[in-house]
């Protein structure tokens, strides 16, 4: 009989249909819960997810909709932080760990459970942002990796899976690892392990193809205090903005992204990434912020941009200095109220149009027509002080 004082919790990730009754037989048995999270990932129906993981051995299965969750409490300050590791990647499955992690820890407190197992490998960065997830809202689970720990490989788990008539996504026919959700979709390993290999048009789902000609499409993204809320006039909700985005951006190939990035575990891997929505709000973003926040603020963000994109893909979401970067960057987003026009096209987002009520721009002061009132004037006394110190150092230096 199954030990009734342990249980195991499974979150929907990479491997974890196989879990369920790879614990049992590496373990022992062990009571199993199943807990999947739809981050708007699509695909299969909840109710199908849950019925498999009963299926496969699960004592119960619960499913949580935390697509709204998701869009508002995890991809919006991604927006608001202009999130992009290492400038190019929107942190598309940093940024549902974190999600993941708190109904997961949620499940083994309603349950009692003290095990959570997760189906990520050793080398990869999700281990890391579950586990310290984990740690940081329950610090005394204890949690387990079946492809790490107990050496399930990617050949052995679809053997595991034939043998036991256990449906997987990954089969030795598609070999691709794809993790995806509603703020984007990333794809590895296969023939795109050789960087030398360019990616096919097989691999994309959430973009067309760019170089396709098909007429260019002008979108308006409204926001308030760093919050998308209408596109084209019309009232969204952040999780509607994206979606919106990710049809109207992806239908012109906008969002895809082929990198070679630094892994937190020491080693670069090559991934391909499609967020079309995350990079067209972004990019409005920024260009917002431009016209409304004051410039030592501006520069001072971009740093806190790029630690806070750093934290966030190293699995820290939860860490008291995230919490507080979150604080600055909420206060730096108060005045990022306007319109951004911008086409789309050619896998392109680029920006016709600013428009705001809290915009420095000053037309008066930047024109160079008549009706101009910068005082030029001042200019040259502001040079001498402002190089004073540079001239002083160069007659030493250059004596």
């Amino acid at each position: 009989m199954p030990d009734p004082t342990v249980l195991s919790l499974l979150g929907k990730t990479k491997n974890t249909t196989v879990n369920i009754g790879w614990i049992a037989e590496e373990t022992g048995p062990r009571r199993s819960f199943a807990v999947a999270v739809d981050v708007g990932q699509g695909g299969e129906d909840l109710d199908v997810i849950r019925k498999r993981a009963l299926a496969c051995g699960a004592v119960e299965a619960e499913v949580a909709d935390a697509k709204d969750e998701f869009a508002n409490e995890y991809c919006l300050p991604a927006i608001k932080a202009n999130a992009l590791y290492m400038d190019r990647y929107p942190l598309v499955s940093a940024l549902s760990r974190p999600t993941i992690v708190k109904h997961l820890v949620a499940a083994a407190n309603k349950h009692g459970a003290s095990i959570v197992a997760h189906g990520c490998t050793g080398k990869g960065n999700d281990q890391v942002r579950f586990e310290a997830g984990i740690a940081a809202l329950g610090p005394d689970l204890k949690c387990i990796a079946p492809v790490r720990d107990y050496a399930m490989t990617r050949d052995k788990a679809i053997a595991f899976c034939e043998a036991k008539n256990l449906p997987i996504a990954t089969t030795k026919k598609s070999p691709y690892s794809i993790d995806q959700n509603v703020f984007g979709r990333a794809v590895e390993t296969g023939f795109l392990e050789d960087i030398w290999n360019a990616p096919i048009e097989d691999i994309y789902e959430y973009t067309s193809n760019p170089a396709e000609a098909r007429e260019a499409d002008e979108v308006v993204i409204s926001f308030k205090e760093g919050v998308p809320v209408a596109i084209d006039g019309k009232p969204v909700t952040v999780l509607q903005a994206i979606q919106q985005l990710n049809e109207r951006a992806g239908a012109q190939g906008i969002g895809r992204i082929d990198m070679v990035e630094d892994r937190l575990v020491g080693i670069k891997s090559r991934e391909v990434y499609e967020a079309p929505g995350a990079i067209a709000l972004i990019t409005a973003h920024q260009e917002l912020e431009n016209v409304t926040v004051e410039r030592e603020l501006a520069r001072y963000k971009r740093q806190v941009e790029q630690r806070w994109g750093e934290m966030v893909y190293d699995g820290l979401w939860f860490s008291p200095l995230k919490r507080a970067l979150d604080g600055f960057i909420n206060e730096a987003n108060q005045h990022v109220t306007g319109d951004i026009r911008m086409t789309l096209h050619g896998g392109r987002a680029v920006v016709t149009g600013r428009k705001s009520d809290e915009s420095l721009y000053d037309f008066n002061l930047a024109t160079y027509d008549s009706g101009d009132t910068f005082d030029q004037s001042k200019a040259q006394g502001f040079i001498e002080i402002f190089g004073l110190s540079s001239k002083i150092a160069a007659r030493r230096d250059l004596a």
